[in-house]
C-alpha cells in the first residue's frame, strides 16, 4: 500500500497574520494548507478542495464561524473542525462542542497547543473508525468461523492464492455458493495485507434495501431524504485505510453499480445530498454467489464493473466438492460451539462422520455449523434431518438426480419441517432470507 497522503487543513480566519502563522507552521510539518478570510470563502474552497480538518475562527465578517460549523455538520462534512477565538465564555464553548466542534482553543495560543489539538482530532477520527469496525466484527463473527479450515487440495490452493494476492492493492472478486465462507476469505486477505492495522468493514448488499444502500455506503447529508434528520458517515469512511468487503454485490442496482465503478476508478465518493466529493483510501473486495459474467451478458450487471472487479478472482469450492474437510470442520465447530453454549461436546463416531460426509450440504459450511449447533442443543445428532438419512428418503434416486433438484428437494423439506417459516428455514439452511425467497419464486412455491 502506498503511504497515505499528508492530511489537508483549511484555516479560516479574518486576521491575515493568524492565517500566515498557522499556514507556515503546518506546512513545515508536511500538511497541505489552504486559507480563507471568511466562512463564505471557506465554503467555496471546500466545494473544490478536499479538507480533512478546518481550523475556524468564531468571529468572522458575514457568517459567524459557529453558524458555518452547524451548516457543515448538517451537510455531512466528514472532516474535523477546531474552533478558535479570542473572546469566549463557558456558554460559547458549550455551544461550539454541541454544534460538532472537535476542539475549542483560545487565542492567543502557542503552536504546540494547536498541534496537540490537531493530533487529538486525527486520533479521534481513527478511533471512531476502529470502534465501528470492532463493533461490526464482534456482532458478525460467529464461533468457529474465523479460520480457513481444510486440508483438501482445493483449500490448499485457495490458501496459497490468498497469501499471494493479499499484499497487493488489487481489487478481488470472491466467487462461491452461499455459506462457503466468502467473508472469511475476504478477512484473510485483509489480515495478510499491509492494511491489516486499519479497519475491515463488511456489508451484505442483499440485506439492505435498494433505497438505503447508497447512503449506507457513501454517507448522507442532513435532509438528503425523508427521515435523514442528521448527517451520517458511510461505510467507505469507516473503512478508510483498510478494506471494504461488499458481499452479494450482484444485488446492487445498475445505477449504484455505475456509482461504485466511478468510486473504484477515481477513488472519491460523494455522500447522498452533498455537493462535495471526498477522497477515499480503501481496498474493495467483493463477493457473489452468482455468475456475474452471465448476469452481465443478460444486462443485469454492468460489464464494465464486472471487468473492473475481476482483476483477481478467487473461487471457493462448495463443501460437497471437498468432503474430506467435513470431519475437521465438524471438530472445529464442536469445540467452539460447545464452549459458547456451555454444553458438553458430542462424540463424533465413525457412523456420524460417514453420514456427514455423505450429505450434499447445499448450505455449505454455514449449514454444517448450524447442524452442529442444533445437535448440541438436542444432545444428539439428528441425522434424519440430513438428505438421504430419513425413513422416506431414497438415496439411490437422489444419487442420480441433478444437483439443482437435490438442492430443491432439501430446501423444500426443511421448509416443510419449519411449517413454512422461511426465516427459520433460511437460518437452518445457512442462507439469507432473500436467497430463500428468490429460490421459492423460481420454483413457484408459495408458503
Amino acid at each position: 500500500m502506498d503511504s497515505p497522503p499528508k492530511p489537508s487543513v483549511l484555516v479560516v480566519d479574518d486576521e491575515e497574520g493568524m492565517r500566515s502563522f498557522l499556514s507556515r507552521a503546518l506546512e513545515r510539518r508536511g500538511w497541505r494548507v489552504e486559507t480563507a478570510g471568511s466562512a463564505e470563502d471557506g465554503a467555496r474552497l471546500l466545494e473544490r478542495v478536499h479538507t480533512d480538518l478546518v481550523i475556524l475562527d468564531i468571529a468572522l465578517p458575514g457568517r459567524s464561524g459557529l453558524d458555518w460549523l452547524k451548516e457543515l455538520v448538517g451537510a455531512g462534512f466528514a472532516g474535523e473542525v477546531i474552533l478558535i477565538t479570542a473572546f469566549a465564555d463557558m456558554n460559547t464553548a458549550i455551544d461550539a462542542l454541541r454544534a460538532g466542534a472537535a476542539d475549542f482553543v483560545l487565542k492567543p495560543f502557542r503552536i504546540e497547543q494547536i498541534l496537540n489539538s490537531i493530533d487529538r482530532c486525527i486520533e479521534r477520527a481513527r478511533l471512531t473508525r476502529e470502534n465501528f469496525a470492532l463493533r461490526q466484527q464482534l456482532s458478525k463473527r460467529k464461533a468457529g468461523s474465523d479460520e480457513i479450515v481444510g486440508q483438501s487440495d482445493a483449500m490448499a490452493r485457495l490458501r496459497a492464492l490468498v497469501r499471494r494476492v493479499a499484499p497487493t492493492p488489487s481489487t478481488v472478486l470472491i466467487q462461491g455458493e452461499s455459506g462457503v465462507g466468502k467473508e472469511l476469505v475476504a478477512r484473510a486477505l485483509h489480515e495478510l495485507s499491509p492494511r491489516a492495522a486499519c479497519p475491515f468493514v463488511a456489508v451484505n448488499c442483499a440485506a439492505i434495501s435498494a433505497d438505503l444502500i447508497e447512503a449506507e455506503l457513501f454517507g448522507h447529508a442532513k435532509g438528503a431524504f425523508t427521515g435523514a434528520r442528521d448527517s451520517r458517515k458511510g461505510l467507505f469512511y469507516y473503512a478508510h485505510g483498510g478494506t471494504l468487503f461488499l458481499d452479494e454485490i450482484g444485488e446492487l442496482s445498475l445505477t449504484l453499480q455505475s456509482k461504485l465503478l466511478r468510486v473504484l476508478e477515481e477513488r472519491r465518493i460523494r455522500p447522498v445530498g452533498s455537493e462535495q466529493e471526498v477522497p477515499v483510501d480503501v481496498r474493495v473486495v467483493t463477493a457473489t454467489n452468482r455468475d456475474l459474467k452471465a448476469e452481465a451478458s443478460k444486462g443485469r450487471f454492468r460489464p464494465d464493473l464486472f471487468y473492473r472487479l475481476e482483476v483477481m478472482t478467487l473461487t471457493i469450492p462448495p463443501l460437497r466438492q471437498r468432503v474430506a474437510d467435513v470431519p475437521e470442520l465438524t471438530a472445529l465447530f464442536m469445540r467452539h460451539l460447545s464452549l459458547r453454549l456451555a454444553v458438553p461436546p458430542l462424540p463424533v463416531t465413525p457412523e456420524v462422520t460417514q453420514a456427514l460426509m455423505a450429505h450434499s450440504w447445499p448450505g455449505n459450511v454455514r449449514e454444517l455449523r448450524n447442524f452442529v449447533e442444533r445437535s448440541l442443543l438436542f444432545g444428539e445428532f439428528p441425522l434424519n434431518d440430513l438428505t438421504g438419512s430419513g425413513p422416506d428418503a431414497a438415496p439411490a434416486e437422489l444419487a442420480v438426480l441433478p444437483l439443482a433438484e437435490v438442492e430443491k428437494r432439501h430446501i423444500l423439506a426443511v421448509l416443510t419441517q419449519c411449517g413454512g417459516n422461511k426465516t427459520r428455514a433460511a437460518d437452518l439452511l445457512g442462507v439469507s432470507r432473500k436467497t430463500l425467497d428468490r429460490k421459492c419464486a423460481e420454483w413457484g412455491v408459495e408458503t
